[in-house]
């Protein structure tokens, strides 16, 4: 199971912190990151793999949107700081958009996130 990471920049420690929380459950064989580019430094820093796409301004979004849109990505974790401006908002919404279109799961919050993980754990 290929799972997206995105967090925005005042988002970034707590995706990461999420991340080691449930470490056992990401550690298993069919789960594998990618990750925009400072988030997935931030996760392979934490002892996480991850495959880096561009960061989310440059168009790392786009291409995770990309992603899903093939069926290659199957679970988006993209913790939005909802309390700042992004000036990549339209790529945002374009992620999402695509998510829906494709059903993927999406969560943009660590509540949301802990759900679809805990989902995973069930199913090992």
């Amino acid at each position: 199971m290929e799972i997206a990471i995105i967090a925005h920049d005042g988002k970034k420690e707590d995706i990461v912190k999420f991340l080691i929380k449930n470490r056992e459950v990401f550690q298993q064989e069919k789960i594998q990151f990618i990750a925009t580019g400072t988030t997935g430094g931030r996760a392979e820093a934490a002892g996480f793999k991850t495959t880096r796409m561009l960061s989310g301004p440059l168009g790392g979004d786009a291409q995770i949107a990309g992603r899903v849109a093939e069926g290659k990505t199957q679970m988006v974790l993209f913790f939005k700081d909802p309390l700042s401006s992004h000036p990549h908002e339209a790529d945002v919404n374009m992620l999402i958009r695509v998510c829906d279109v494709h059903n993927v799961p999406l969560a943009t919050n660590e509540a949301t996130a802990q759900l679809l993980v805990n989902a995973i754990a069930q199913l090992s």
